[in-house]
């Protein structure tokens, strides 16, 4: 993409478009976006918005990924980390691996996140089940889960 195409606006979070941008390339640019938000030391104060960003980076994924959004103490981002990769309708999820991945953030508070491929974001029972299975093992080592967010292309 061209950068002189597109420019920050004088608004924080606006832009201005200087010729025409094809599809792809506000896909393109969305994406960087969206992976800016969730960088090191961003503090997240929206659960809707950090559910939109989180929404952009792993919709439209052909195979269910399962992510950390670690955080420090004040909810600023440590790390966003894919963990997981499966298959088009479900990934197998380790919770020693998970705590092994907090723990080696020295996260205090985790935002658990995957992808429905189906593009249907409803939690299935297996979703409550892990939820419920990797908060109790975050718990025994003093790391908060903030959230667990399904996402697909349907919401």
């Amino acid at each position: 993409m061209k950068f002189q195409k597109i420019k920050a606006g004088e608004d924080a979070g606006s832009y201005i478009v200087h010729s025409p941008v094809t599809e792809t390339e506000i896909l393109r640019l969305a994406l960087q976006l969206a992976a800016r938000r969730m960088s090191k030391g961003k503090p997240l104060t929206d659960p809707l918005q950090v559910a939109e960003h989180l929404q952009m980076l792993l919709q439209d994924y052909e195979h269910e990924v399962f992510a950390l959004l670690m955080l420090d103490t004040r909810h600023r981002v440590i790390a966003f980390e894919e963990v997981f990769r499966g298959t088009l309708d479900n990934a197998r999820i380790y919770p020693r691996e998970v705590v092994k991945m907090a723990l080696s953030h020295n996260s205090s508070a985790v935002i658990l996140v995957h992808n429905h491929p189906s593009g249907d974001p409803t939690p299935s029972s297996e979703d409550r089940l892990i939820t419920q299975t990797l908060k109790a093992a975050l718990d025994l080592i003093g790391t908060r889960t903030l959230d667990h967010i399904v996402v697909g292309n349907e919401g």
